[in-house]
């Protein structure tokens, strides 16, 4: 475990500073430290999201009994990703204090000034306070959980929910197409519907599957799993689920402005209550 835990710590830190580095470097793209910072993030992001799902989807399909089947790299790979968790809140904080000094909300004066940092900061966790918590909980709360708490039985319901990281690189793709103003791109569109289509799937249906499954497993039909099942597991699965439908609403909320024509105003009050 702990080897896991200490190579995770290494990985994350050290692929974002290595392709900060590149990218400022590489003879061709010879990006600004900003724009790196925000590019090499999404990439990083991107990395652990194909690998988590990718170990969601050996774990989830290897577990035939869905509750007594184990899989080693359930485990493993919960041991290996939690460092990440930590390594982003630091990336996003980064993000927006580059994103801070573009805008020229500090000068080289300010940035040197006592509480500015602290007022960076304070901007940044309000801006960002949903995913932070989430971040936190994730390493807090869910880690544990997963690790002690479960005894090695449900390494199906886990690999099911790595498999929510399949639509980050959607996130992090149309996130840097909006950095370089390609919002009225067919490749933003396409992303776009991709990012909708996937979340919708992975992050917001997941878990009516997840009863189903269980359903399934015992017999049972699916409105009646919730008062089968011990409630704090419904209360977990309630609070793990509140940010992604959020999280959605967000991103339909994008998605109508994205496909809508240009110069077509936004409905009014009157038009959204009919």
């Amino acid at each position: 475990m702990t080897l896991l835990f200490v190579l995770g710590c290494v990985f994350f830190p050290l692929s974002f500073t290595v392709l900060c580095w590149g990218l400022q470097n590489h003879s061709t793209l010879r990006m600004q430290r900003p724009e790196a910072v925000l590019v090499a993030s999404k990439l990083v992001s991107s990395v652990q999201a194909v690998m988590a799902s990718t170990a969601g989807y050996i774990v989830s399909t290897s577990c035939k009994h869905i509750i007594d089947d184990q899989h080693w790299l359930s485990s493993a790979y919960t041991q290996f990703a939690v460092p990440y968790f930590i390594y982003d809140i630091y990336a996003m904080f980064l993000c927006h204090w580059h994103k801070h000094q573009v805008k020229g909300h500090g000068d080289e004066a300010g940035a040197k000034a006592p509480g500015s940092t602290w007022a960076v900061a304070r901007g940044y966790l309000h801006k960002e306070f949903l995913m932070v918590l989430h971040h936190a909980v994730m390493v807090l709360v869910c880690f544990p959980l997963s690790v002690v708490w479960r005894q090695g039985k449900g390494d199906f319901f886990l690999g099911c929910l790595l498999m929510a990281e399949v639509s980050t690189p959607f996130v992090c793709l149309g996130k840097i197409l909006i950095q370089y103003k390609q919002q009225h791109t067919l490749l933003h569109k396409v992303n776009g519907a991709l990012m909708l289509l996937s979340f919708l799937c992975c992050r917001v249906l997941l878990f009516p599957y997840l009863y189903w499954a269980y359903g399934r497993h015992a017999g049972l039909p699916l409105f009646a799993v919730p008062l089968a099942i011990p409630a704090h597991v419904n209360l977990g699965a309630a609070l793990l689920l509140a940010p992604q439908l959020y999280w959605f609403f967000l991103i339909c909320r994008g998605a109508c402005r994205l496909f809508r024509p240009r110069g077509t105003p936004p409905p009014s009050p009157c038009q959204t209550k009919d």
